[in-house]
C-alpha cells in the first residue's frame, strides 16, 4: 500500500509526493522529502512503513511536528485525511485506491474452447436462403433415388401396380396400345396448291354514302363561289382605276 502527501501551504502547493517506503524530511541534501526553508531543521521528522500502516515520527526539530494541529513528539500513526505540518508547512495525507487483483481460476477444472465457425461459411449461410437450401437437398435427394422411386414420388403407380397384361418396354412405355388415326384427305384437295387469301367485302352504309356525295358537292359550290368573287374583284379593281 502507498500513501501520498500533498502540499497545501508553501510554494509546493498542490504537488503530490509518493511515500512507498521510510522517508526522512528535512532541509539537508540527504533527505528524501527536501524542504528549503530556514524554519525547517535539517533533519526535521520522518515517516515510517508499518505493515502497510504510515507513521510519523518528530526528530526533535526546532518548530514542531504537528499531526491535525497537534505537536507530536515520538511516532504517531497516520490517517487518510490527516493533516501533517512540519513547522509552519501544511500537508494532506492520501491514500491510494489498492488494486484489485485478477480472478484465478479454480485448479482442477477444465476450460472448454469454444469454436469460432470460419467466416466465410457464416457468410455464405446467412446469404443463402432457406429454399435454395431445402431445392439443394431436395435435388441431391432425387439423384440418389432410381427411376423407378423417382417416378413414384411424382405420383406415379410402381410398374408392379400396374395390370399384368400391360407389357413395358425397357423405359417403361407400355406396348400394344393402339393409337389414333388422323382422319383422311379429300381426293380433290391440292396439298401442293398455295392457300389462297379471300378478300372480304365492306359494304359500306347507304347513309355514309349519301353524306359523302353531299359533302363533296358543298365542297364544289364552295369552290366555285370563291372563283366568282375573286374575278369579280378583278373586274371592279379594273373598272374603278
Amino acid at each position: 500500500m502507498t500513501w501520498k502527501l500533498q502540499a497545501i501551504t508553501g510554494e509546493f502547493t498542490g504537488q503530490e509526493i509518493l511515500i512507498d517506503r521510510d522517508m526522512l524530511v528535512g532541509r539537508h541534501q540527504d533527505s528524501d522529502i527536501i524542504l528549503q526553508s530556514s524554519e525547517i531543521s535539517r533533519k526535521h521528522a520522518a515517516f515510517l512503513l508499518k505493515n502497510n500502516e504510515l507513521w510519523l515520527q518528530d526528530l526533535k526539530s526546532s518548530n514542531g511536528t504537528f499531526v491535525n494541529d497537534v505537536r507530536i513528539e515520538g511516532e504517531t500513526l497516520i490517517e487518510a485525511e490527516d493533516i501533517v505540518q512540519f513547522a509552519s508547512l501544511k500537508f494532506s495525507v492520501l491514500q491510494e485506491a489498492q488494486k484489485i487483483e485478477k480472478p484465478t481460476f479454480m485448479q482442477g477444472v477444465e476450460l472448454q474452447p469454444v469454436v469460432v465457425a470460419d467466416k466465410e461459411e457464416v457468410k455464405q449461410a446467412i446469404q443463402q436462403p432457406s429454399e435454395a437450401i431445402a431445392t439443394s437437398e431436395t435435388a441431391a435427394k432425387q439423384e440418389e433415388l432410381t427411376p423407378a422411386q423417382q417416378m413414384n414420388e411424382q405420383g406415379m403407380p410402381d410398374l408392379k401396380a400396374r395390370d399384368a397384361s400391360v407389357q413395358v418396354t425397357k423405359e417403361g412405355m407400355p406396348t400394344n396400345v393402339g393409337i389414333p388415326k388422323p382422319a383422311p384427305i379429300p381426293a380433290d384437295v391440292d396439298l401442293t396448291a398455295p392457300m389462297k387469301r379471300e378478300e372480304c367485302e365492306v359494304e359500306i352504309p347507304a347513309v355514309c354514302v349519301e353524306e359523302e356525295k353531299e359533302a363533296q358537292k358543298n365542297a364544289s359550290v364552295g369552290l366555285v363561289a370563291v372563283i366568282a368573287i375573286v374575278i369579280l374583284a378583278i373586274i371592279a379593281f379594273v373598272l374603278f382605276k
